[in-house]
């Protein structure tokens, strides 16, 4: 325990120091947002990467999924990488390097208002995404503190989900963007270095990965198929959501607005595919193996029941991770996940802030605010939206999957229709990029209020989005002419 409280107590420092860099480094609102703007390459692979994987992905989507799935879910890994990354960074990095210069923007919603030309694009989306991703925000928090939770269970839950708030408050509100692109690649080093540990002593403590497969395979042969046991619709529909989604992902979108140039795309591009490769391949991996180790007599926070009618998800990959590691060793995946966790939220935080701050109070109420106002809201703003995010947090609404799913699927069925479209088609109109933003979230959110399980609603409420910008473009163009 003592050896644990020195790591975190050091990892805290860590924090602190960084802001305090950061903040020294930190003299204008480009800098706060941007880092200027001339970000290289290996601080924003990192920065990348590490703001897509979460403790929402190793607690919450490795363990559910991987129960689940089986072997099939490593599928979701392997599309994060080649399209959420790969994808994202070779066909449209540069493209939104370019536009941000072009038009003057800083923020997705800038770019849609200008786009488009329209102030309720740019005021419904800076809505979207204070409302969307709170909830994402608050599913980190939680998928942290189950963490916690298994391996210091004289913690209480609450006293985790303050801290973490509090520290990814200190270095976000003292420098901002340019802290968090440091300490980014600081935990970037450390996802790595842990995942390969971790790896390594699951496969150990299964006999192998013949033996691994051999009594997944006596559990349910269909563990190790090529589609597990739900079936193909809700993979595809997972494997949609969490690898096209990036596409117009806000706080993802950002590190191309503050990346240096083309060479350090092309350079970031290969560093963060190979790192989400390693990071998303083994998450799902670890996730799959959860019922070669974990039943309901040696798992009491995943089967709460002691049997196997009670089952909590979100508490799989705590319990395997325990049970594999080595306790010599635990706090290495502590410091893991708190690592993949503050990353990401701390990219939430600044993109939700910026949308109430820049956007709408800089847009609509007072235009003429000055470069330190900015600064000084922004950071009011980042304190405000973790404190709601603690919030939610607290209350635990609803598992971490079903929380993530609902949020990405808002977030994409919203923007990839006008955001795809108005970034590579020059025909596309302002009655495409508003009807596509519309109906595509009106569709998500129906179905997911209708029952429908979020992952598979968002998958729908995306592809309408797509679908519609062209359609509804095309007709009105065809309609002005005649």
């Amino acid at each position: 325990m003592a050896v644990k409280i020195i790591v975190l107590a050091a990892y805290a420092l860590m924090i602190i120091i960084i802001g305090i860099i950061g903040l020294r480094k930190t003299k204008s609102f480009s800098d706060f947002f941007l880092g200027g703007g001339n970000v290289g390459p290996w601080m924003t692979a990192f920065s990348y990467g590490t703001a897509y994987f979460s403790a929402v992905v190793f607690i919450g989507f490795a363990g559910k999924v991987g129960w689940g799935f089986g072997y099939s879910g490593i599928w979701i890994g392997v599309f994060n990488a080649l399209v959420g990354v790969l994808g994202v960074w070779a066909i449209m990095g540069w493209k939104i390097k370019k536009m941000s210069i072009d038009y003057g923007v800083s923020t997705i919603s800038e770019f849609l208002e200008k786009r488009y030309d329209s102030s309720f694009l740019k005021l419904a989306s800076s809505v979207a995404i204070f409302v969307f991703l709170v909830p994402y925000s608050a599913a980190v928090f939680i998928g942290l503190s189950k963490l916690f939770e298994a391996s210091f269970p004289e913690i209480e839950y609450w006293h985790i989900v303050v801290s973490m708030g509090v520290f990814t408050s200190i270095y976000l509100v003292l420098g901002g963007y340019k802290s968090m692109t440091m300490i980014d690649t600081i935990f970037g080093m450390i996802m790595t270095a842990s995942v390969i540990v971790l790896v390594f002593f699951t496969v150990n403590k299964g006999g192998g990965v013949v033996s691994i497969t051999e009594t997944l395979s006596n559990i349910n042969p269909k563990l190790t198929e090529v589609i597990g046991p739900p079936g193909w619709w809700p993979l595809f529909s997972l494997i949609f959501l969490t690898s096209v989604a990036p596409f117009a992902m806000p706080q993802l979108i950002q590190k191309f607005y503050a990346i240096k140039d083309r060479r350090s795309i092309k350079i970031g591009m290969v560093a963060s595919t190979f790192f989400a490769l390693l990071i998303g391949g083994i998450a799902y991996f670890i996730g799959s193996t959860s019922r070669v180790f974990l039943n309901p007599g040696n798992a009491p926070l995943s089967f709460p029941a002691g049997d196997a009618s009670t089952f909590d998800p979100d508490a799989v990959m705590p319990e395997l991770l325990n049970m594999v590691v080595p306790e010599s060793l635990t706090i290495i995946i502590l410091i893991l996940i708190l690592s993949a966790s503050m990353s990401t939220l701390a990219a939430l935080v600044l993109i939700s802030s910026s949308s109430v701050v820049k956007d709408f109070y800089a847009g609509f109420i007072n235009k003429k605010v000055s470069d330190k106002g900015l600064i000084s809201l922004m950071r009011v703003g980042s304190v405000l939206f973790v404190l709601i995010s603690v919030i939610i947090a607290l209350i635990k609404p609803d598992s971490i999957v079903a929380i993530l799913g609902i949020s990405w699927g808002a977030i994409g069925s919203f923007f990839l229709g006008p955001f795809i479209w108005g970034l590579f088609a020059k025909w596309a109109n302002k009655f495409g990029g508003l009807s596509s933003a519309i109906i595509g979230l009106a569709v998500c959110i129906i179905l997911y209020a209708a029952g429908m399980p979020s992952p598979q609603a968002g998958t729908i409420g995306m592809i309408v989005s797509l679908a519609v910008n062209p359609i509804f473009s095309f007709v009105y163009n065809v309609i002005q002419k005649k």
